[in-house]
Formats: structure tokens, sequence, C-alpha cells
């Protein structure tokens, strides 16, 4: 017995050992929800992981700041940008973000009430037409081109007017620079309810595509393999509880509220300093299990290389290390 005891007393600091430091970079939106839920549930400390949050304001910066070695892991949206740093062997896709999936509303195309009347009324009428984007690479410029890609034409066809951030494109929407944008579900009602335009159909049910995904850099795969397949498994974890509670529908295909709803969103509310009826109207669709659309990240790769954004000999199955989601 005594021997059993001091196996015990022996054992207790190993239990108590301290942490591993690691670091994440992430975006104050709800798609970024998995990870808030992961680190205040205590999902990453499970798996012996002491994870830093740190806050960017733009997609962008996330990637940036993994290449730069400022954070071990990043997560947010697809874009031009993301995929150049992949090009140079800075950045590796290995799970999935938010998606736009059919039936759930989180990116609108919405026409000024100017260009409705005059007979925008749905989303393949917008060849022609002017629409406000955030910047050229962004992934409004990769929604437009996945449209034109259903219905025959190109951003060619388009007059894209890139405004560098959404108050400016809403501004321009308002003051009838252009005929169009792509928003947020966010902004989009907030569009409807000053009066100011009408939603005219959703990416989600247009072209479904994985518009954000979780990655790290290809130095951290090959020297911290085993802190990666730790963190992997606690955003696992949070997705799942996350798809349980935000992405459930019923029979006729509405969504409804699942286990944990109010906890969850309260959670997200809190790290996004958001309103917690906000955060609900924008709650996007992921994947359980945190799988890619394989063919949607090479179908984006292939646009960019099109659009002259990304260096044609960039192979996109190089840049997705799937052996941590099974």
């Amino acid at each position: 017995m005594m021997g059993a005891a001091a196996l015990a007393l022996s054992a207790a600091p190993a239990l108590a050992q301290t942490l591993e430091k690691t670091s994440i970079g992430v975006l104050a939106l709800a798609s970024s929800g998995p990870i808030f839920i992961a680190k205040s549930k205590g999902y990453f400390e499970k798996e012996g992981l002491d994870v830093d949050l740190k806050m960017f304001t733009s997609a962008q910066q996330v990637p940036v700041a993994v290449a730069s070695g400022d954070v071990d892991f990043g997560v947010t949206g697809l874009t031009a940008g993301f995929y150049n740093l992949a090009a140079k062997g800075a950045v590796t896709m290995i799970a999935a973000q938010s998606r736009d999936e059919p039936g759930f509303e989180l990116s609108a195309y919405v026409a000024t009430n100017a260009a409705f009347a005059a007979g925008l009324k749905k989303p393949a009428d917008l060849k022609g037409k002017r629409i406000a984007i955030t910047t050229v690479g962004s992934t409004f410029h990769y929604m437009l081109g996945l449209l034109g890609q259903k219905y025959g034409f190109t951003v060619k066809d388009l007059t894209m007017v890139p405004l560098q951030d959404v108050p400016k494109m809403t501004a321009a929407f308002k003051g009838g620079q252009v005929d169009a944008i792509v928003a947020p579900v966010t902004v989009a009602r907030q569009m409807v309810a000053d009066g100011a335009g009408t939603i005219i159909g959703w990416v989600g049910d247009e072209t479904p595509w994985q518009l954000g995904a979780l990655f790290t850099g290809p130095k951290t795969i090959a020297q911290r393999r085993p802190t990666v397949e730790k963190f992997v498994r606690a955003y696992q974890t949070a997705l799942a509880e996350y798809h349980a509670a935000f992405n459930t529908k019923d029979a006729q295909g509405a969504i409804v509220k699942g286990p944990g709803y109010d906890a969850l969103l309260t959670i997200i509310a809190e790290a996004t300093k958001q309103k917690p009826e906000v955060v609900a109207a924008g709650l996007p669709y992921v994947d359980p299990q945190g799988k890619l659309l394989v063919n949607d990240v090479v179908n984006q790769v292939k646009f960019w290389q099109a659009e002259g954004q990304v260096d044609k000999t960039l192979d996109a199955k190089s840049i997705m290390d799937l052996s941590f989601v099974k």
C-alpha cells in the first residue's frame, strides 16, 4: 500500500506539469466560434495546451502572422494573398473553418432599390453590373468568380469596385454608386432594414464553397507534429459541439436550436464583443469533423491563377495536409 501511495504522489507533479504554450491568430467573427468554444470550455487544456488567442482585424493579417512566426496557427477566410503565402511554403491548411452551404444564410447578394427596379432580381442578373467588394483578391472577389462559373460569365463581365472595407461598401451602396454588394448576412439584413436594398439570393444556395480554414506553418508540422495533433483534436471537439448547437435542421429544413445553444452563443458573443442576437444572425456552417472541401480549394487556386493573382506553378493539393482530419 505504501508503494502505491508513493507512486501516486510521484505522479502528481506530472499531472500538474506546465501546459505547452502555443498561439493562434483569429478574427473577432462568429466563424472563429469553434476556437472560442475550445478555449472557453478547456478543450485545449485537456490536450495539454495553453493556447493564446491573438486577435486580428483582417483576413490577410492572419496567414502573414503564421508565416512570420508571430503565431503558430491561424484560422480565417481564404484569399489570393493566403494562396501566395502558401505557394512560398509559408502556410499549410490542416482543417476546415466555415463555409457557404445551402440553407445557411451567411453571404448575401444585395441589389440597390434602383437596380432592383431596373431588373436586378436574381444573382444571375449581376452580369454587367457595378458591384462593391473590399479588395481584389478577397473572398468577395472569389464569390463573384464562382457565380460567373455557374452562369457563364467571368469577373471581367462585371465592374468590381474595390472599396477596402465593408463600411465603405455599404456607403457606396446607399449612395447609389454601385448596383449591388456581396455582404455578410448581418450587413445585408441591415441594408434591408434601412430600406436601402433587397436581398436577391444567398451564396450558399448558389455556389457552396470552402470560405475558411485552419492552417499552420510546414515547419510547425515537421517539428511539432504532436502539438498540431493535440490542437486539431481540441478543435474537432469544439467543431462537433458548435455543429450540433447551430447547424441542426428540422424535417422541413429550418435551422433549430441544438444542445447547448444559449451557452455557446454567449461564449462567441463575449469573444467577438457583439450582442448575442447579432451573432445568432450570422452563424456559419462548419463541418463537424473539420473536413475541407478539397475540390473547391483546387478550384480556388485555379481561379486565382487564371486571374493572375497566384503563381501558376502552385499545386493546390501540396498546400493541404489532410492527415490530421481522418
